[in-house]
């Protein structure tokens, strides 16, 4: 049963929307405020699924305590309440991560059904990014393969391999759930979209579905907000029993890909192919440890925003010219030539 937690100080809404919810299949829970709604998902966090919760509240308002739930259980399903349907409220609820508004006074067939589109719509950005899940609605359904220019990114653990040898299964996960939440939030804060993990490794990519026209940059952005967020991840595992610290490569490619969805009737998924896939994961197993690597396509439209430093890839068959690749300088160590040349 899906457990579904409202908050609001008013004890009029609280007994219209169980009146409203009553009907479905809801556990439901009830808080008269931010703090003991806090309280509520600490205490009962494996039987929280959404929360709906009031805007305008003494104390914590709504915007902080869902904000503050997110830190304990990112996976609850968060929607505002309010009676003051805004655009600016729109807005800053976005730009927070809420998941959904809704508007006082409320038609209770409508709620019930709002409020499960909005937590469906969270579970499948689990299984398909939001910008391609917003791109099938408006195209039917369908996303056909086609070219376009897109710019990947790569992410791997250095010595991942030595890592998981010296972890039990479970410490293990819990390194891997540590580290792939963060990372890709950053990919998906930069309007990139989660491609796959294969292993430890993260495939984001920029582009594809939708391109911003500053695909290339935002990658970037991405990859250097990752880089400073290792330090942090590193002291998560570290609370969490975990005395292992970890490192990261980062290789960016940039080039025509085909974009658009493909594989069987038994299995299908979104996902891109082509020679930019291919050299970012190069690059990746050629980084240095929280080291970005760049191709020469993304650094000429990169020109400019960000500091980059020139080497160059020998070429990997006899008489093959060497290639140009570039390390993302901006603040990060100069990689020994000699992990290039081997």
């Amino acid at each position: 049963m899906t457990g579904l937690l409202v908050v609001d100080d008013e004890e009029g809404v609280r007994r219209s929307l169980r009146k409203a919810l009553s009907g479905e299949d809801y556990a439901l829970f009830f808080a008269e405020n931010g703090r003991e709604a806090l309280n509520v998902v600490r205490s009962e966090s494996a039987s929280i699924d959404i929360v709906v919760c009031d805007l305008k509240m003494p104390g914590i308002d709504g915007l902080e305590t869902l904000v503050e739930i997110a830190r304990t259980d990112p996976e609850i399903t968060r929607i505002i309440l309010t009676g003051y349907a805004t655009m600016d409220n729109a807005v800053i609820s976005l730009n927070a991560g809420i998941d959904g508004f809704l508007t006082k006074p409320f038609d209770n067939r409508e709620l019930r059904q709002k409020v499960r589109e909005l937590h469906l719509r969270k579970k499948l950005r689990q299984f398909v990014s939001e910008q391609v899940l917003r791109e099938m609605q408006n195209n039917g359904g369908s996303l056909a393969p086609r070219s376009r220019e897109a710019t990947v990114l790569f992410i791997d653990i250095r010595r991942f391999s030595q890592i998981s040898e010296s972890l039990s299964p479970e410490g293990l996960s819990n390194l891997l759930g540590h580290y792939f939440t963060p990372i890709d939030n950053v990919i998906c804060e930069f309007n990139g979209t989660v491609d796959k993990h294969i292993g430890d490794g993260i495939m984001g990519v920029f582009g594809a579905p939708i391109s911003y026209g500053d695909d290339a940059g935002r990658a970037v952005n991405a990859a250097l907000a990752i880089v400073r967020d290792i330090p942090v991840i590193n002291r998560q595992l570290a609370e969490s029993g975990i005395s292992i610290s970890i490192g990261i490569g980062i290789g960016i490619g940039t080039g025509e890909v085909m974009a658009g969805i493909f594989g069987s009737n038994r299995k299908k998924e979104y996902t891109v192919f082509g020679s930019a896939v291919n050299f970012a994961s190069r690059l990746e197993g050629l980084a240095g440890e929280n080291e970005i690597l760049v191709c020469c396509n993304t650094k000429r439209r990169i020109e400019g925003e960000f500091a980059t430093a020139r080497m160059e890839l020998p070429g990997s068959r006899e008489g093959e010219k060497a290639v140009e690749i570039y390390r993302i300088t901006n603040g990060f160590h100069r990689m020994d030539q000699n992990s290039i040349d081997n």
